[in-house]
């Protein structure tokens, strides 16, 4: 094809169209986004905002999605897949709205529930958009969802196999008080799953708006573009990559029903512009509930390559044109019917780690040490003595990042994979009959090292109600995240019921009942430390001395006395010149 500067400039054009079309897109995916934080009535998804939304085309491939959890970017993929082969294309109606949460045909667990919409114009199907969100409940063995040590799918809630929430634009009667009967709090599930379909028909008018105004052809054509950049991006990031096979070994404690720690193994085989991620070393699906689907595996994998190929790149179908898998039926990251899953996030992150391990073997110096790698969720589910009716308390807690090669670690944050928001103690106080009594920074909970590891995060929740159900699962409460190139480990977490009067250490994975005035500590553990502590700058040591960060024993423990008695000589004379 010979280029002239016709097809030169109009190929310009239509690149800088696309990404005028790609912002226009991502601004619906945000309000869509808005639109569901502002109407939904659980904490969890206004507060910590675990939720996705996302655009696909008519083919049903991602074009743009929501800037929240990553863990969730494969599962929209997946799931639309699935929703096309079993209703095909014409199977959607307009108004209708799709409802969907089946790990094993593209979900992640139960309580993440999906809508999926067609967008029609003038009788012309043009594409879907979707609106994902964790629920408070769902039903099943265990208040809110959250429990470990659940064996089989059924215990863990409600499954949806694409059903229609809406049928040519009227609610599903029959649906909702099917599910209405089955929930312990369907004055809040009912609610958010209409303000799922809010943010739907949010996302219906703005994208038919958006097609006004540029053209169904152009928005066409944009999306082609769109998703071709991405793999083309990605795949020139391979080019940078070492040829040559990686490893990143990571365990999970346990399943929440044994004692026997679960091992993940993450292999990179890269060769060329061939990238085969083999999984087929971890360990075989277990009895308790940390199964991992693979929408969720996918994600975990995807996220650490896209930050270290191109973080900057779309996040869309193109991706998963790069990445090639190779799973086990039968593992643990590649589960069969009806193996449980709800806590699978505590796998998934372990991929995730080992993910980053393997690529700081193949990219030596460019990634963070271990991150505390787990997600803290539990869940206090009874009656509130006030408004005489269930009350879910529902939260996340993260806990140290790892450090960085250049530097510390960011201190009580969530995971990579989450990115979920804290949730503020005046909420959670005015929502529930519950108070925190203390909600801080663990000080020497971060690895040593040159650059020190993130700081774990503590709560003490005392219940206020005269009888209620603690659920939770956890991690890394046995192994802890491992520090890189010479930096230290970072602590472990721990649950404990009455810290200072019974001090009873809890399962990292199950329920206990609790009563009125037992406070509930939720410990989780720190980031791993990176490089040798002893090249840890003494400005450093001060200032995590001057911040309550680290303690003197532990500064004399990890950095030696003569850089402790450094640093508490330069914060005297910082004492000295402020008092002068």
């Amino acid at each position: 094809m010979t280029v002239t500067p016709n097809t030169a400039k109009a190929a310009i054009q239509a690149k800088v169209q696309s990404q005028v079309i790609r912002y226009a897109l991502e601004l619906i995916v945000e309000d869509m986004a808005q639109s569901l934080m502002r109407t939904a009535r659980s904490v969890i998804i206004k507060e910590s905002q675990d939720l996705s939304c996302c655009i696909f085309d008519r083919k049903g491939r991602v074009v743009v999605q929501s800037n929240h959890a990553p863990m969730l970017l494969a599962g929209s993929a997946y799931t639309i897949e699935a929703a096309i082969a079993q209703l095909g294309a014409r199977g959607f109606e307009d108004g209708d709205i799709v409802m969907a949460n089946d790990p094993y045909r593209g979900g992640q667990h139960l309580m993440d529930v999906m809508m999926i919409s067609p967008v029609f114009v003038e009788g012309e199907h043009v594409g879907y958009v979707s609106c994902l969100a964790h629920h408070s409940d769902l039903g099943g063995a265990s208040p809110g969802g959250v429990a470990g040590g659940l064996r089989d799918i059924y215990s863990e809630g409600l499954c949806f196999p694409f059903v229609r929430a809406y049928i040519r634009g009227e609610e599903n009667r029959d649906l909702f008080a099917m599910i209405e009967g089955n929930v312990r709090a369907p004055y809040k599930t009912l609610s958010d799953m209409r303000a799922q379909v809010a943010a739907c028909l949010t996302g219906i008018r703005r994208y038919k708006e958006t097609i006004a105004r540029f053209g169904l052809p152009a928005i066409a054509a944009a999306a082609d573009m769109l998703i071709q950049e991405t793999e083309e991006r990605m795949l020139a990031g391979l080019d940078k990559l070492p040829d040559g096979e990686f490893t990143g070994e990571e365990w999970v404690d346990d399943d929440g029903v044994t004692d026997q720690p679960a091992h993940i193994v993450v292999k990179v085989k890269k060769y060329g512009r061939s990238l085969e991620i083999d999984l087929t070393g971890s360990n075989d699906q277990v009895q308790g509930n940390i199964n991992c689907p693979l929408a969720t595996v996918m994600a975990a994998v995807q996220y650490p390559f896209t930050c270290a190929i191109d973080k900057t790149v779309c996040a869309n179908h193109g991706m998963f044109n790069v990445l090639k898998f190779k799973t086990r039926k039968g593992s643990i990251l590649d589960p069969v019917r009806p193996a449980a899953v709800a806590a699978r996030t505590n796998v998934s992150l372990k991929v995730q780690e080992a993910t980053i391990k393997a690529l700081a073997k193949m990219l030596p110096g460019t990634m963070m040490a271990t991150s505390h790698g787990q997600v803290t969720h539990m869940a206090i589910v009874g009656e509130d003595p006030q408004k005489r009716r269930t009350f879910i308390y529902n939260d996340l807690a993260g806990g140290g990042a790892g450090a960085r090669p250049t530097k510390d670690g960011r201190d009580g944050q969530d995971t990579h994979l989450a990115r979920f928001m804290n949730t503020p103690v005046e909420m959670i106080e005015h929502e529930f009959p519950v108070r925190c009594q203390r909600y801080e920074l663990v000080p020497d909970s971060g690895g040593a090292g040159r650059y020190r590891g993130a700081l774990a995060l503590l709560r003490d929740v005392e219940v206020l109600t005269e009888k209620a159900l603690f659920s939770r699962y956890g991690d890394r409460q046995k192994f802890r995240p491992e520090g890189l190139d010479g930096g230290g480990d970072g602590e472990p977490g721990k649950f404990v019921l009455n810290p200072g009067r019974d001090d009873r250490t809890l399962k990292s994975k199950g329920v206990d009942e609790v009563r009125k005035g037992d406070v509930v500590r939720i410990l989780t553990p720190g980031g791993a430390g990176y490089g040798d502590p002893r090249q840890r700058e003494v400005r450093l040591i001060a200032a995590d001395l001057a911040d309550g960060k680290t303690s003197e024993d532990f500064v004399l423990r990890h950095y030696g006395r003569e850089k402790l008695f450094e640093a508490k000589r330069m914060l005297a004379g910082t004492q000295r010149v402020a008092a002068e």
